[in-house]
Protein backbone atom coordinates (compact mmCIF):
# COMPACT_ATOMS: atom_id res chain seq x y z
CA UNK A 1 0.00 0.00 0.00
CA UNK A 2 1.38 3.77 -0.86
CA UNK A 3 2.01 5.36 2.49
CA UNK A 4 0.38 7.78 1.79
CA UNK A 5 -2.80 6.11 2.45
CA UNK A 6 -1.92 5.82 5.60
CA UNK A 7 -3.03 9.42 6.10
CA UNK A 8 -6.43 8.78 5.22
CA UNK A 9 -8.99 7.05 7.91
CA UNK A 10 -10.27 3.69 6.19
CA UNK A 11 -13.90 3.50 5.13
CA UNK A 12 -14.25 0.89 7.65
CA UNK A 13 -12.83 3.13 10.38
CA UNK A 14 -15.51 5.83 9.08
CA UNK A 15 -18.23 2.70 9.32
CA UNK A 16 -16.99 2.51 13.00
CA UNK A 17 -17.79 5.56 14.08
CA UNK A 18 -21.02 5.56 12.39
CA UNK A 19 -21.90 2.60 14.55
CA UNK A 20 -21.30 4.39 17.58
CA UNK A 21 -23.57 7.62 16.60
CA UNK A 22 -26.41 5.06 16.22
CA UNK A 23 -25.35 3.98 19.65
CA UNK A 24 -25.74 7.39 21.20
CA UNK A 25 -28.77 8.28 18.86
CA UNK A 26 -30.34 5.49 20.81
CA UNK A 27 -29.41 6.86 24.34
CA UNK A 28 -31.45 9.79 22.90
CA UNK A 29 -34.49 8.52 21.07
CA UNK A 30 -36.87 11.03 21.46
CA UNK A 31 -34.09 13.29 19.97
CA UNK A 32 -34.37 15.82 23.00
CA UNK A 33 -31.20 16.35 23.85
CA UNK A 34 -29.16 19.60 23.72
CA UNK A 35 -25.80 21.18 23.07
CA UNK A 36 -23.79 23.98 23.06
CA UNK A 37 -20.43 24.28 21.54
CA UNK A 38 -17.94 27.33 22.12
CA UNK A 39 -15.25 27.92 19.83
CA UNK A 40 -11.80 29.78 20.38
CA UNK A 41 -9.43 30.32 18.22
CA UNK A 42 -8.99 30.27 14.03
CA UNK A 43 -10.64 29.76 10.96
CA UNK A 44 -9.89 26.12 11.03
CA UNK A 45 -11.28 25.82 14.46
CA UNK A 46 -14.58 26.85 13.44
CA UNK A 47 -14.72 24.35 10.43
CA UNK A 48 -13.80 21.95 12.88
CA UNK A 49 -16.75 22.87 15.46
CA UNK A 50 -19.35 22.68 12.38
CA UNK A 51 -17.87 18.84 11.72
CA UNK A 52 -18.58 18.17 15.50
CA UNK A 53 -21.84 19.93 15.74
CA UNK A 54 -22.62 17.98 12.43
CA UNK A 55 -22.13 14.88 14.32
CA UNK A 56 -23.78 16.05 17.30
CA UNK A 57 -27.49 16.30 15.03
CA UNK A 58 -25.90 12.94 13.39
CA UNK A 59 -26.39 11.83 16.76
CA UNK A 60 -29.79 13.10 17.99
CA UNK A 61 -28.83 16.27 19.50
CA UNK A 62 -29.96 19.69 19.12
CA UNK A 63 -28.32 22.76 19.41
CA UNK A 64 -29.27 25.64 22.04
CA UNK A 65 -27.86 29.15 23.04
CA UNK A 66 -28.71 28.24 26.55
CA UNK A 67 -26.14 26.38 28.96
CA UNK A 68 -29.11 25.78 31.70
CA UNK A 69 -30.81 23.84 28.97
CA UNK A 70 -28.04 22.14 27.68
CA UNK A 71 -26.93 17.80 27.82
CA UNK A 72 -23.77 18.57 26.26
CA UNK A 73 -21.11 21.51 26.65
CA UNK A 74 -18.35 21.51 24.23
CA UNK A 75 -15.31 23.83 24.44
CA UNK A 76 -13.11 23.86 21.30
CA UNK A 77 -9.75 25.16 22.03
CA UNK A 78 -7.42 27.61 21.38
CA UNK A 79 -3.56 27.75 22.34
CA UNK A 80 -2.11 29.87 20.47
CA UNK A 81 -2.72 33.13 22.49
CA UNK A 82 -3.11 32.92 26.44
CA UNK A 83 -6.27 35.02 26.33
CA UNK A 84 -7.80 32.42 24.63
CA UNK A 85 -6.71 29.70 27.52
CA UNK A 86 -7.49 31.68 30.18
CA UNK A 87 -11.15 32.10 28.66
CA UNK A 88 -11.57 28.39 28.88
CA UNK A 89 -10.61 27.88 32.52
CA UNK A 90 -13.19 30.68 33.39
CA UNK A 91 -15.63 29.13 31.68
CA UNK A 92 -14.69 26.05 33.60
CA UNK A 93 -14.85 27.27 36.68
CA UNK A 94 -18.13 29.14 36.29
CA UNK A 95 -20.01 25.64 35.12
CA UNK A 96 -19.29 23.91 38.11
CA UNK A 97 -22.47 24.60 39.80
CA UNK A 98 -23.96 23.69 36.67
CA UNK A 99 -22.95 20.69 36.75
CA UNK A 100 -23.99 20.03 40.31
CA UNK A 101 -27.16 20.45 39.42
CA UNK A 102 -27.43 18.70 36.20
CA UNK A 103 -25.07 15.60 36.81
CA UNK A 104 -25.79 13.62 33.56
CA UNK A 105 -24.88 16.82 32.06
CA UNK A 106 -21.64 16.10 29.68
CA UNK A 107 -18.43 19.12 29.29
CA UNK A 108 -16.36 18.28 26.97
CA UNK A 109 -13.39 19.71 25.68
CA UNK A 110 -10.92 19.37 22.49
CA UNK A 111 -9.20 21.37 20.41
CA UNK A 112 -5.08 22.82 20.46
CA UNK A 113 -4.91 23.17 24.13
CA UNK A 114 -6.20 19.41 24.40
CA UNK A 115 -2.92 18.58 22.41
CA UNK A 116 -0.65 20.04 25.42
CA UNK A 117 -0.04 16.78 28.10
CA UNK A 118 0.12 19.57 30.88
CA UNK A 119 -2.91 20.66 29.88
CA UNK A 120 -4.94 17.96 30.01
CA UNK A 121 -3.00 17.01 33.54
CA UNK A 122 -3.88 20.43 34.64
CA UNK A 123 -7.36 19.74 33.99
CA UNK A 124 -8.22 16.40 35.05
CA UNK A 125 -7.02 17.61 38.93
CA UNK A 126 -8.78 20.79 38.92
CA UNK A 127 -11.66 20.56 37.06
CA UNK A 128 -13.07 17.21 38.00
CA UNK A 129 -16.26 17.59 36.84
CA UNK A 130 -14.91 17.92 33.09
CA UNK A 131 -16.21 14.34 31.73
CA UNK A 132 -14.34 14.80 27.80
CA UNK A 133 -11.25 15.59 26.52
CA UNK A 134 -9.79 15.08 23.15
CA UNK A 135 -7.39 16.77 21.14
CA UNK A 136 -6.92 17.64 16.96
CA UNK A 137 -6.22 14.62 16.04
CA UNK A 138 -8.68 12.39 17.05
CA UNK A 139 -11.63 14.67 16.26
CA UNK A 140 -13.20 11.99 14.00
CA UNK A 141 -13.92 9.55 16.69
CA UNK A 142 -15.95 12.20 18.71
CA UNK A 143 -18.83 9.83 18.64
CA UNK A 144 -17.30 6.66 20.39
CA UNK A 145 -15.61 8.66 22.89
CA UNK A 146 -18.95 10.40 23.32
CA UNK A 147 -20.40 7.30 23.90
CA UNK A 148 -17.74 5.92 26.54
CA UNK A 149 -18.08 8.99 28.49
CA UNK A 150 -21.82 8.80 28.49
CA UNK A 151 -21.70 5.03 29.96
CA UNK A 152 -18.59 5.99 32.31
CA UNK A 153 -18.10 7.35 35.98
CA UNK A 154 -15.02 8.55 35.11
CA UNK A 155 -13.95 11.56 33.34
CA UNK A 156 -12.55 9.74 29.23
CA UNK A 157 -9.02 11.25 28.09
CA UNK A 158 -8.02 10.60 24.77
CA UNK A 159 -5.75 12.47 23.22
CA UNK A 160 -3.44 11.30 20.41
CA UNK A 161 -0.01 12.00 20.01
CA UNK A 162 0.43 10.36 16.71
CA UNK A 163 -0.01 12.39 13.58
CA UNK A 164 -3.28 13.60 12.29
CA UNK A 165 -5.20 11.96 9.63
CA UNK A 166 -7.87 12.83 7.15
CA UNK A 167 -11.41 11.61 7.58
CA UNK A 168 -13.69 12.01 4.75
CA UNK A 169 -17.53 11.86 5.27
CA UNK A 170 -17.81 13.65 8.38
CA UNK A 171 -21.24 14.99 8.80
CA UNK A 172 -21.51 18.87 8.96
CA UNK A 173 -23.61 21.83 10.15
CA UNK A 174 -22.75 25.18 8.80
CA UNK A 175 -24.85 28.13 10.01
CA UNK A 176 -24.74 30.54 7.24
CA UNK A 177 -26.24 30.07 3.74
CA UNK A 178 -24.48 32.34 2.11
CA UNK A 179 -20.54 31.98 2.94
CA UNK A 180 -18.57 28.61 3.95
CA UNK A 181 -15.27 27.56 4.85
CA UNK A 182 -13.49 24.41 3.34
CA UNK A 183 -10.59 22.68 4.61
CA UNK A 184 -7.82 21.70 1.99
CA UNK A 185 -5.31 20.63 4.17
CA UNK A 186 -3.91 20.42 7.59
CA UNK A 187 -1.24 21.01 9.69
CA UNK A 188 1.97 22.51 8.93
CA UNK A 189 5.24 22.52 8.38
CA UNK A 190 6.77 26.01 8.89
CA UNK A 191 8.14 25.73 13.08
CA UNK A 192 8.21 29.38 13.15
CA UNK A 193 10.12 30.58 16.28
CA UNK A 194 7.08 31.92 18.54
CA UNK A 195 4.34 29.27 17.23
CA UNK A 196 2.53 26.42 18.86
CA UNK A 197 0.60 25.39 15.53
CA UNK A 198 3.25 22.35 14.14
CA UNK A 199 3.02 21.00 17.87
CA UNK A 200 -0.62 20.47 17.81
CA UNK A 201 -1.89 20.26 15.14
CA UNK A 202 0.78 17.94 13.34
CA UNK A 203 2.67 18.36 9.92
CA UNK A 204 1.06 19.07 6.69
CA UNK A 205 -1.40 16.71 5.29
CA UNK A 206 -3.27 17.83 1.99
CA UNK A 207 -6.91 16.55 1.12
CA UNK A 208 -7.63 14.91 -2.00
CA UNK A 209 -8.52 17.55 -4.55
CA UNK A 210 -11.36 15.19 -5.79
CA UNK A 211 -12.62 15.30 -2.51
CA UNK A 212 -12.63 18.97 -1.90
CA UNK A 213 -14.11 19.75 -5.23
CA UNK A 214 -16.79 16.99 -4.17
CA UNK A 215 -17.65 19.38 -1.06
CA UNK A 216 -17.42 22.16 -3.14
CA UNK A 217 -19.88 21.25 -5.62
CA UNK A 218 -22.12 20.31 -2.85
CA UNK A 219 -21.98 23.51 -1.21
CA UNK A 220 -22.76 25.20 -4.54
CA UNK A 221 -25.69 23.03 -4.82
CA UNK A 222 -26.64 23.86 -1.40
CA UNK A 223 -26.64 27.58 -2.07
CA UNK A 224 -23.05 29.00 -0.94
CA UNK A 225 -21.91 31.39 -3.13
CA UNK A 226 -19.32 31.91 -1.61
CA UNK A 227 -16.15 29.42 -0.15
CA UNK A 228 -12.97 30.24 2.02
CA UNK A 229 -10.36 27.51 1.34
CA UNK A 230 -8.32 26.94 4.85
CA UNK A 231 -4.73 25.79 5.66
CA UNK A 232 -2.19 26.46 7.72
CA UNK A 233 -0.71 27.58 4.45
CA UNK A 234 -2.45 26.81 1.41
CA UNK A 235 0.44 27.68 -0.66
CA UNK A 236 2.09 23.91 0.26
CA UNK A 237 -0.82 22.38 -0.74
CA UNK A 238 -0.78 18.94 -2.17
CA UNK A 239 3.32 18.87 -1.98
CA UNK A 240 3.34 15.69 0.09
CA UNK A 241 0.44 13.55 -1.96
CA UNK A 242 3.14 13.36 -4.65
CA UNK A 243 0.89 13.55 -7.24
CA UNK A 244 1.16 16.59 -9.36
CA UNK A 245 -1.58 18.47 -6.84
CA UNK A 246 -1.08 22.00 -6.58
CA UNK A 247 -2.86 25.42 -4.48
CA UNK A 248 -2.63 27.24 -7.96
CA UNK A 249 -3.72 24.06 -10.11
CA UNK A 250 -6.93 23.44 -7.21
CA UNK A 251 -7.79 27.16 -7.76
CA UNK A 252 -8.17 26.38 -11.51
CA UNK A 253 -10.60 23.06 -10.68
CA UNK A 254 -12.76 25.26 -8.62
CA UNK A 255 -13.39 27.63 -10.98
CA UNK A 256 -15.66 25.64 -12.47
CA UNK A 257 -18.04 24.59 -9.45
CA UNK A 258 -22.02 26.04 -10.62
CA UNK A 259 -23.11 28.24 -8.15
CA UNK A 260 -20.29 29.08 -6.14
CA UNK A 261 -19.82 33.31 -7.14
CA UNK A 262 -16.62 33.82 -5.05
CA UNK A 263 -13.38 32.02 -3.49
CA UNK A 264 -11.29 32.97 -1.29
CA UNK A 265 -8.41 31.33 0.68
CA UNK A 266 -5.84 32.04 3.72
CA UNK A 267 -3.29 31.78 4.52
CA UNK A 268 -0.36 31.90 2.70
CA UNK A 269 3.36 31.64 3.55
CA UNK A 270 5.41 34.40 1.82
CA UNK A 271 8.23 32.22 1.28
CA UNK A 272 6.46 29.98 -0.98
CA UNK A 273 3.65 32.04 -2.71
CA UNK A 274 4.69 31.12 -6.54
CA UNK A 275 4.49 32.91 -9.65
CA UNK A 276 2.15 29.76 -10.81
CA UNK A 277 -0.36 30.80 -8.05
CA UNK A 278 -0.02 34.94 -8.67
CA UNK A 279 -1.26 33.97 -12.40
CA UNK A 280 -3.92 31.70 -10.97
CA UNK A 281 -5.26 34.45 -9.02
CA UNK A 282 -5.55 36.48 -11.68
CA UNK A 283 -6.69 34.10 -14.46
CA UNK A 284 -9.57 32.70 -12.22
CA UNK A 285 -12.78 35.23 -12.20
CA UNK A 286 -14.14 33.78 -9.03
CA UNK A 287 -11.20 33.83 -6.74
CA UNK A 288 -11.24 37.35 -5.29
CA UNK A 289 -8.65 40.32 -5.61
CA UNK A 290 -7.83 40.01 -2.17
CA UNK A 291 -4.79 38.19 0.17
CA UNK A 292 -3.83 37.74 3.13
CA UNK A 293 0.16 37.94 3.26
CA UNK A 294 1.62 37.50 7.04
CA UNK A 295 4.59 39.29 7.13
CA UNK A 296 4.83 39.41 10.80
CA UNK A 297 7.63 42.02 11.36
CA UNK A 298 9.53 44.12 9.06
CA UNK A 299 13.17 43.74 10.23
CA UNK A 300 15.92 41.11 8.63
CA UNK A 301 16.58 40.16 12.27
CA UNK A 302 13.70 39.31 13.48
CA UNK A 303 12.50 37.75 11.02
CA UNK A 304 15.53 35.71 10.98
CA UNK A 305 14.51 35.25 14.96
CA UNK A 306 11.18 33.99 14.28
CA UNK A 307 12.24 31.46 11.60
CA UNK A 308 10.27 32.91 8.92
CA UNK A 309 12.79 32.03 5.90
CA UNK A 310 12.42 35.36 3.75
CA UNK A 311 13.83 38.75 4.17
CA UNK A 312 11.75 42.46 3.94
CA UNK A 313 13.63 42.45 0.10
CA UNK A 314 12.04 39.02 -0.44
CA UNK A 315 8.36 40.30 0.75
CA UNK A 316 9.20 43.85 -1.13
CA UNK A 317 9.86 41.92 -4.34
CA UNK A 318 6.62 39.38 -4.11
CA UNK A 319 4.23 41.92 -3.41
CA UNK A 320 5.34 44.15 -6.44
CA UNK A 321 5.04 40.74 -8.64
CA UNK A 322 1.44 40.19 -7.31
CA UNK A 323 0.69 43.83 -8.34
CA UNK A 324 2.14 43.55 -11.02
CA UNK A 325 -0.46 40.59 -12.63
CA UNK A 326 -3.61 41.90 -10.23
CA UNK A 327 -3.30 45.95 -9.58
CA UNK A 328 -6.27 46.45 -7.73
CA UNK A 329 -5.74 43.81 -5.13
CA UNK A 330 -6.03 44.58 -1.70
CA UNK A 331 -3.71 43.28 0.86
CA UNK A 332 -3.82 42.15 4.27
CA UNK A 333 -1.42 41.09 6.81
CA UNK A 334 -0.34 39.74 10.38
CA UNK A 335 2.38 41.44 12.53
CA UNK A 336 3.58 40.35 15.87
CA UNK A 337 4.32 43.31 17.92
CA UNK A 338 7.18 42.62 20.77
CA UNK A 339 8.83 39.57 19.61
CA UNK A 340 11.56 38.76 21.92
CA UNK A 341 14.76 41.52 21.54
CA UNK A 342 12.84 43.03 18.98
CA UNK A 343 14.50 47.01 19.47
CA UNK A 344 13.34 49.92 18.81
CA UNK A 345 15.55 49.62 15.40
CA UNK A 346 13.78 46.40 14.58
CA UNK A 347 10.29 48.03 15.48
CA UNK A 348 11.01 51.20 13.18
CA UNK A 349 12.07 48.76 10.19
CA UNK A 350 8.19 47.35 10.79
CA UNK A 351 6.62 51.02 10.42
CA UNK A 352 8.83 51.07 7.57
CA UNK A 353 7.46 48.26 5.47
CA UNK A 354 3.63 49.08 6.80
CA UNK A 355 4.90 52.61 5.07
CA UNK A 356 5.87 51.10 2.21
CA UNK A 357 3.94 48.17 1.36
CA UNK A 358 0.68 49.95 2.50
CA UNK A 359 -1.89 47.50 3.68
CA UNK A 360 -5.41 47.51 3.46
CA UNK A 361 -5.90 46.17 6.74
CA UNK A 362 -3.21 45.13 9.31
CA UNK A 363 -3.90 42.76 12.08
CA UNK A 364 -1.80 43.47 15.18
CA UNK A 365 -0.90 40.86 17.98
CA UNK A 366 0.81 41.30 21.21
CA UNK A 367 3.48 38.68 21.41
CA UNK A 368 2.03 35.97 23.56
CA UNK A 369 5.07 33.28 25.16
CA UNK A 370 3.66 29.78 24.02
CA UNK A 371 5.37 27.36 26.41
CA UNK A 372 7.25 24.67 23.80
CA UNK A 373 8.11 27.24 21.25
CA UNK A 374 11.73 28.20 20.75
CA UNK A 375 10.87 31.79 21.32
CA UNK A 376 9.37 31.20 25.19
CA UNK A 377 12.86 29.98 25.82
CA UNK A 378 14.40 33.70 24.84
CA UNK A 379 15.93 35.74 28.04
CA UNK A 380 15.62 39.01 26.10
CA UNK A 381 11.47 39.30 26.56
CA UNK A 382 10.14 42.89 25.61
CA UNK A 383 8.22 44.61 28.29
CA UNK A 384 4.26 45.23 28.35
CA UNK A 385 4.61 48.73 28.59
CA UNK A 386 7.38 48.83 25.79
CA UNK A 387 4.72 46.52 23.44
CA UNK A 388 1.86 48.54 24.57
CA UNK A 389 3.65 51.61 23.11
CA UNK A 390 4.56 49.67 19.66
CA UNK A 391 1.12 48.81 19.41
CA UNK A 392 -0.54 51.93 19.63
CA UNK A 393 1.85 53.46 17.32
CA UNK A 394 1.50 50.58 14.76
CA UNK A 395 -1.82 51.02 14.86
CA UNK A 396 -2.27 54.90 14.43
CA UNK A 397 -0.30 54.42 11.38
CA UNK A 398 -2.09 51.96 9.69
CA UNK A 399 -5.69 53.13 10.71
CA UNK A 400 -4.44 56.38 8.73
CA UNK A 401 -2.83 53.81 5.67
CA UNK A 402 -6.37 52.32 5.79
CA UNK A 403 -8.41 54.96 5.96
CA UNK A 404 -6.76 57.09 2.51
CA UNK A 405 -6.68 53.80 1.00
CA UNK A 406 -10.95 53.14 1.81
CA UNK A 407 -11.25 56.92 0.94
CA UNK A 408 -10.57 56.16 -3.08
CA UNK A 409 -13.29 54.30 -2.93
CA UNK A 410 -16.14 56.80 -2.16
CA UNK A 411 -18.01 57.11 -5.46
CA UNK A 412 -17.14 54.00 -7.17
CA UNK A 413 -20.08 51.30 -7.73
CA UNK A 414 -18.81 48.21 -6.32
CA UNK A 415 -20.32 44.26 -6.10
CA UNK A 416 -21.23 43.25 -3.36
CA UNK A 417 -21.93 39.53 -1.98
CA UNK A 418 -25.22 40.19 0.16
CA UNK A 419 -24.46 38.42 3.63
CA UNK A 420 -27.85 39.57 5.98
CA UNK A 421 -28.46 42.36 8.12
CA UNK A 422 -25.78 44.62 9.41
CA UNK A 423 -25.12 43.78 13.24
CA UNK A 424 -25.19 48.27 14.25
CA UNK A 425 -28.62 48.51 11.84
CA UNK A 426 -31.52 45.85 11.05
CA UNK A 427 -32.70 48.00 8.65
CA UNK A 428 -29.46 47.75 6.54
CA UNK A 429 -28.14 44.77 4.67
CA UNK A 430 -24.60 44.30 4.70
CA UNK A 431 -21.52 42.44 2.50
CA UNK A 432 -18.29 42.73 1.20
CA UNK A 433 -16.72 43.49 -1.93
CA UNK A 434 -14.57 41.36 -3.83
CA UNK A 435 -11.53 43.25 -1.71
CA UNK A 436 -12.87 42.18 1.56
CA UNK A 437 -14.29 45.49 2.60
CA UNK A 438 -17.63 45.79 4.30
CA UNK A 439 -20.94 48.13 2.96
CA UNK A 440 -23.97 48.58 4.33
CA UNK A 441 -27.06 49.72 2.59
CA UNK A 442 -30.61 49.80 2.57
CA UNK A 443 -32.19 47.03 0.26
CA UNK A 444 -34.95 44.26 0.90
CA UNK A 445 -34.29 41.18 2.43
CA UNK A 446 -34.93 39.19 -1.06
CA UNK A 447 -31.27 40.31 -1.81
CA UNK A 448 -29.62 38.27 1.10
CA UNK A 449 -27.46 35.42 -0.58
CA UNK A 450 -27.39 37.44 -3.53
CA UNK A 451 -24.51 39.49 -5.82
CA UNK A 452 -25.75 43.21 -5.85
CA UNK A 453 -23.97 46.68 -7.49
CA UNK A 454 -23.47 48.99 -4.88
CA UNK A 455 -22.16 52.69 -5.12
CA UNK A 456 -20.01 53.33 -2.06
CA UNK A 457 -21.92 56.95 -0.80
CA UNK A 458 -19.51 57.09 2.50
CA UNK A 459 -16.16 56.15 3.97
CA UNK A 460 -15.12 54.90 6.78
CA UNK A 461 -12.18 53.15 8.32
CA UNK A 462 -13.74 50.07 8.92
CA UNK A 463 -16.73 49.76 6.54
CA UNK A 464 -18.44 51.76 4.34
CA UNK A 465 -22.12 52.77 3.37
CA UNK A 466 -23.67 52.89 0.20
CA UNK A 467 -27.04 52.73 -1.95
CA UNK A 468 -28.17 50.08 -4.21
CA UNK A 469 -27.57 50.48 -7.80
CA UNK A 470 -28.98 47.10 -8.82
CA UNK A 471 -28.87 43.53 -8.84
CA UNK A 472 -26.17 41.83 -10.56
Amino acid sequence: MDTREKTFISEDEMTRQEAFMHSVRELNPEGTKKYSINTYGCQMNENDSEKLAGMLEAMGYRQTDKLEDCDLILFNTCCVRENAELKVYGHLGSLKKLKECKPDMVIALCGCMMQQEDVVDHIIKKYRHVDLIFGTHNLHRFPELLYKALNSDKAVADVSSSEGFIAEGVPIRRENGVKAWLTIMYGCNNFCSYCIVPYVRGRERSRKEPDILDEARMLGHQGYKEITLLGQNVNSYGKELKDGSSFAGLLRSLESVEGVERIRFMTSHPKDLSDELILAMRDCKKVCEHLHLPVQAGSDAILKEMNRRYTRDHYFELVNRIREQIPDISLTTDIIVGYPGETDADFEQTLDLIKRVRFDYVYTFLYSRRTGTPAAKEEEQVSEEVMKKRFDALLELQNGIGREINDRMAGKVEEILVEGTSKNNINMLTGRTRTNKIVNFKGGADLIGRLASVRIDKVGTWSMEGSLEREV
